[in-house]
């Protein structure tokens, strides 16, 4: 599976330049406190007492050959899971004020259909979410207090996780679907308090105290923590590892179940930039929840790879290959090994709007997409989309 012909070339051209990257094609030290910011123009819409708004507005098409289900009955896409429809996915609005030096803070709203699957746990009803079929249109995504004395800083409150190359936010993203690591290995959010400190112009280093995995609301005692390093060697590579570890609920909510167990996963993320023009791109995650069901620990983990090519001003194209082996069905309701392949072809006519289309194809060694009549299993399925940004 892993050798098919729409995998090989990002994961082997990723692998060759021996770079673990990141998908936003970063060539100097990412922040190790958070995810890099969408990009955004010169100037924000909207200032007041030094925060600055920005944002962008996102919607797009998809047409899925099949249902958009798993036989599991979850979604089998992140959010581009509804067949043959045209969704507003997200409007994005940003507060934020960041300094080096002093008190700040930052507030990210999601409205849109985007919201019913980042919804944290205590932000929506105890009894329903996204997992069995609530909607939910408005999510604050973010909301967290800032101090910086340079070079340490820190936050307290929610945000967005250190795992994973891709990001909520679909305009720091290259495609418009999202990769299978992104929606089912890692987490969204956090809750808590995160520390960073730059030890130089290399290294910097993160700790955080989390409430857990998407959760707004605690659903035990136990907390997650977080360790995480940013190595910058060099302009043209770059290198992003996390480990989380805690006691986590085994079911999404624990009104359908209390039983807990610990929780770990490791995320590596890093770029190397070729030319000014390509970039490639690994990211790598290993996973593993105790307390399930009729298994010692349950297990996942998967890589994808990334080839990111600057065509010139207004076009660009990514190429996107991944694998990711749900060896006991616990991320994915059904065991398997999953396959995917995704070409993104990128148009921006201003620095304001970017439109992209994209083809994709997904493979696994079982039979567990629903086809479009929601009851026959098979085991691919194809899609092709089309999103549209206006970034503020």
């Amino acid at each position: 599976m892993f050798a098919k012909t729409y995998l090989a070339f990002p994961l082997i051209a990723a692998l060759t330049c021996t770079a673990i990257v990141s998908a936003h094609a970063q060539t100097t030290s990412p922040p190790a406190d958070a995810k890099p910011p969408e990009p955004a123009p010169s100037a924000p819409i909207f200032s007041i007492w030094g925060f600055d708004l920005t944002g962008h507005f996102d919607v797009g098409y998809t047409h899925l050959s099949g249902s958009g289900k798993f036989t599991s009955g979850l979604n089998n896409r992140v959010f581009d899971f509804k067949r043959n429809a045209a969704v507003i996915h997200a409007l994005d609005l940003q507060l934020a004020k960041l300094p080096e030096d002093g008190f700040g803070g930052l507030i990210n709203v999601t409205l849109g259909k985007d919201a019913d699957t980042i919804a944290s746990y205590g932000m929506i009803s105890r009894t329903k979410g996204p997992a069995n079929g609530a909607d939910h249109y408005a999510d604050l995504t973010q909301g967290y207090v800032h101090f910086g004395a340079a070079p340490f800083t820190v936050i307290a409150g929610k945000y967005v996780t250190l795992a994973g190359a891709e990001v909520i936010k679909s305009a720091a993203d290259v495609n418009y679907s999202r990769s299978n690591l992104f929606g089912y290995a890692i987490p969204f959010t956090h809750t808590g308090v995160r520390a960073s400190y730059k030890l130089n112009s290399m290294l910097s280093l993160t700790a955080g105290v989390n409430q857990g995995w998407d959760q707004f609301d605690d659903t035990n005692n136990d907390k997650t923590v977080e360790l995480g390093a940013a190595f910058v060697p060099t302009k043209a590579v770059s290198v992003l590892g996390v480990f989380y570890s805690g006691k986590e609920n085994v079911a999404a909510y624990p009104a359908i179940s209390p039983d807990k167990g610990t929780r770990n996963l490791l995320d590596l993320v890093a770029t190397f930039t070729a030319t000014d023009e390509l970039t490639f791109v690994i990211n790598y995650d290993y996973g593993t929840q105790e307390g399930v069901a009729g298994v010692d620990k349950a297990k996942w983990h998967g890589i994808a790879g990334y080839a990111n090519y600057q065509i010139n001003d207004q076009w660009r194209t990514s190429l996107r290959g991944e694998y990711f082996n749900d060896r006991d069905g616990y991320r994915t309701g059904v065991a398997q090994k999953w396959t995917e392949g995704t070409l993104t072809l990128a148009y921006l006519p201003t620095k304001e709007v970017e439109m992209r289309a994209e083809v994709r194809r997904d493979h696994s060694n079982q039979s567990v997409f629903l086809k479009s009549d929601g009851s026959t299993p098979t085991d691919n399925q194809w899609s092709f989309g089309f999103e549209l940004l206006f970034k503020f």
